[in-house]
């Protein structure tokens, strides 16, 4: 378990703050104001890991703040410590603007203590205000129940909102400086390959890496791969990789030899998008010193069609196994790879990983089946989760094979897990689920292989995009739901009307009766783009915490309103939460602008 980019993982900065009057009141707040900072740091450490499996390393200033001297003491201790979060609690009153972290770039909250013995709740109001007054928005946290002075224990509520706040500020952390990777440029006139480094730069804090298609084909024709990895590489895929049906017109159908040839290229492919993206030290074993740097990307995509695949095989094998948390060297992290370089999916694609440490999906958001639809093409009524319709997820690449929904969590439900919570048993389902199918020649006149599978099983999943719009710039749309599993001959009646060499999942969004939620159609109707990024699990409340910190509004959600977290600030650009999100983003502005 190990951070496979370039830099270290962000740590987590605990700043214990206190009234800075000596001889009698700070002295008898020393004690609990640093428990409180402890027990914070123990909550997170004991709840939140990395996407590598790495733990969570929270930093406590050596000290209580009860001044300015010591906030720059402990900014000078986080600086060096490399610390990207930043928590500020108390439980009493302190010297508000003398005592706050003035760090623009790094998300802060503050956790004011609620008890009646010292004013924390009126520290934290005073706090809040002066930092949206310095433009500098901060995430309240304040208990709902009062608590004795002497408890050190956390409440639920408080818990609740300081994981969450951690969470999502890792992953502005974990972001920063790192690379977004696009092999190629415009898939097919698709807007969201057209990749905006304005965009990665200023709300993100990321790099963008442009690199022709025509240096994948030049590694392949001067073998900079690691040849062993590739001989190991390509006898695992043979083994665990089941080719499928070719389901081509027989004229335009090759031989064994063209489709062996194929298999070879696609493994080929898979090593150099891997090396292109996180660099092998192997090739600088070989002469390569170059080539083995890699582009520390935390994220890539390949724009494949057409003018790669009119003539090679396309991504789609490379793309599945990198999206996989296994390949031929075992189990490992999940990388997060776009289909066609739709660079605005990766996004949320990579959003959707670093909250949940889990393999994501990529998916044409395709096909809205009504339920009288569905009963009239096959004689069948939907029942369960799908019974008010269904959501057809389906794309020839990046469907993470982790989707077969062939992991279980501890109760034995339907899972995608964290990587080291996956067995060697579950990899072998996951395969034996799994058909390669030989490429629809008619779409990939290269070749290639395509996965096809369903995903068999119940699985709570969050669906999510980012749409750029002229004069606004990025929005964030998401949605929480599940997946369904068909009876056999609904699914195959229903998938042969399109391309059944591709893998399926069929999702049933969470409907509330009203707006873009009134009912599964309006979902697909009010989705912004044609792709769309989904995790495993109700993770949309994050989300929506995750696109405050980089000023992203959300303009659709199907997540409780009382699940809603934002600065405090937002508070002040009215009522509605909807509204007051866009006009905040604006206001603010992206953070690295």
């Amino acid at each position: 378990m190990a951070n496979r980019l370039i830099g270290r993982n962000p740590k987590v900065g605990i700043r214990p703050v206190i009234d800075g009057r000596e001889r009698g009141v700070r002295e008898s707040l020393e004690e609990q104001t640093m428990n409180l900072a402890k027990a914070a740091a123990q909550l997170i450490e004991e709840n939140l890991r990395f996407p590598g499996g790495e733990e969570v390393e929270c930093v406590i200033a050596d000290t209580t703040i009860g001044g300015v001297a010591e906030a720059a003491y402990c900014a000078d201790k986080f600086e060096r410590e490399g610390v990207g979060v930043s928590l500020t609690v108390t439980p009493c009153w302190c010297y508000g603007t003398e005592v706050m972290d003035a760090n623009p770039l790094v998300p802060k909250a503050v956790w004011g203590f609620n008890g009646t013995e010292r004013p924390g709740a009126v520290y934290l109001a005073a706090a809040l205000a002066g930092y949206t007054q310095k433009g500098l928005p901060a995430f309240g946290i304040y208990g709902r129940d009062v608590q004795d002075a002497g408890d050190n224990s956390i409440p639920e509520d408080v818990k609740e909102k300081v994981i969450r706040f951690v969470r999502s500020a890792l992953v502005v952390a974990q972001m920063k400086g790192k690379s977004y990777l696009s092999l190629g440029y415009t898939s097919m006139g698709i807007a969201g390959s057209m990749v905006n480094p304005d965009f990665f730069q200023e709300y993100l804090g990321m790099r963008t890496e442009f690199v022709d298609m025509s240096e994948v084909k030049r590694r392949i024709d001067e073998e900079i791969f690691d040849k062993e990895e590739y001989e190991n590489a390509l006898k695992w895929t043979r083994e665990n990789c089941i080719e499928g049906d070719d389901y081509n017109k027989p004229q335009v159908q090759v031989d064994r030899g063209r489709k062996d040839k194929e298999w070879e290229t696609v493994v080929k492919m898979t090593l150099i998008f891997r090396d292109l993206m996180i660099g092998n030290p192997k090739l600088k074993e070989a002469g390569f010193g170059e080539e083995s740097n890699g582009r520390n990307a935390i994220a890539g995509g390949f724009q494949g069609q057409r003018q790669w695949t009119d003539y090679l095989p396309n991504g789609d094998f490379s793309e599945t196994l990198l999206n996989s948390s296994f390949d031929w060297n075992g189990i490992r992290e999940a990388y997060v790879f776009a289909t066609e370089n739709d660079s605005l999916n990766a996004v949320p694609m990579l959003f959707g990983h670093l909250l949940t440490n889990t393999a994501q999906i990529f998916s044409d958001v395709r096909t809205y089946w009504s339920p009288d639809a569905v009963k009239r093409v096959t004689g069948k009524t939907l029942t369960g989760m799908a019974k008010d319709g269904i959501i057809h997820l389906l794309n020839s690449g990046s469907t993470t094979l982790d989707a077969t929904a062939q992991q279980s969590d501890e109760n034995g439900n339907p899972a995608m897990k964290p990587f080291w919570d996956i067995t060697e048993d579950e990899v072998d389902k996951c395969l034996a689920k799994t058909r390669f199918c030989p490429a629809d020649r008619e779409y990939f006149r290269g070749g290639g292989f395509s996965s096809q599978f369903k995903t068999e099983g119940q699985m709570p999943v969050t669906m999510s995009r980012i749409n750029m719009v002229k004069g606004l710039g990025p929005v964030l749309q998401l949605a929480e739901g599940y997946t369904v599993e068909l009876d056999d001959d609904v699914h195959e009646i229903l998938n042969e009307r399109t391309n059944p060499t591709w893998p399926t999942t069929w999702f049933a969004p969470r409907t509330t009766g009203k707006g873009a939620f009134k009912d599964v159609y309006s979902v697909m109707a009010n989705w912004g783009a044609n792709h769309g990024a989904i995790s495993y699990g109700h993770i949309g409340a994050d989300l929506i915490t995750l696109a405050s910190m980089l000023r992203i509004p959300v303009n659709m959600h199907n997540v409780d309103e009382d699940k809603i977290f934002r600065p405090s600030a937002w508070n002040a650009f009215g009522e509605d939460k909807e509204g007051s999100d866009y006009r905040a983003c604006a206001n603010f502005g992206s953070v690295y602008k």
